[in-house]
């Protein structure tokens, strides 16, 4: 991404508690690169490998690069709430398995202490997009790039309804 002529140091870092997280993180991928966000993925669990996720962590912090983490973690979420603690990079929850804990899983992921602070997104896309917006706050050319994709799905939307409404096949109340 560039801004003012200058390349930005912002990436995302996307950690996952174990490789089965890694189809779910890949949506995540998938979203970042609508805005050429660059990021990086990688596994370390904050039950089984606690040392080796803070050594990450710092790796990562002294990079000096804006950096947002985004965890995936399934079962009990100890993941972002470890990585929160740190206070290095704001951090976004976005666990793969919603569907099937539902609102136990918001518990273990975003109640955290009050100064452990959180985000829970529960789509991979989302995630992506609130990541893009966080670096949109010193990003003006980010921040019109999801100007302009919003405003051209607002014309979609329009459209669509101006086509159902003059589609002969509707009936108006």
């Amino acid at each position: 991404m560039i801004k003012d002529g200058n390349s930005l140091d912002q990436k995302v870092l996307i950690i996952m508690g174990s490789n089965s997280d890694l189809a779910f993180a890949q949506k995540i991928v998938d979203g970042l690169a609508q805005y050429s966000i660059p990021c990086d993925m990688r596994i370390a669990s904050a039950h089984r490998t606690p040392e080796y996720l803070l050594k990450l962590l710092r790796e990562y912090y002294s990079t000096g690069e804006e950096i947002v983490a985004i965890t995936v973690a399934g079962l009990s979420d100890a993941l972002s709430g470890v990585v929160a603690a740190q206070r290095l990079f704001p951090v976004i929850a976005c666990p793969p398995d919603i569907e099937k804990y539902d609102y136990p899983k918001v518990f273990s992921s975003a109640f955290t202490p009050s100064d452990v602070p959180v985000a829970f997104v529960n789509d991979p896309s989302k995630a992506a997009n609130f990541a893009a917006q966080i670096f949109a706050l010193a990003n003006p050319n980010l921040r019109t790039l999801i100007s302009s994709r919003l405003d051209e799905k607002k014309k979609q939307l329009e459209k669509l309804d101006q086509d159902l409404r003059s589609a002969p096949t509707v009936r108006q109340a």
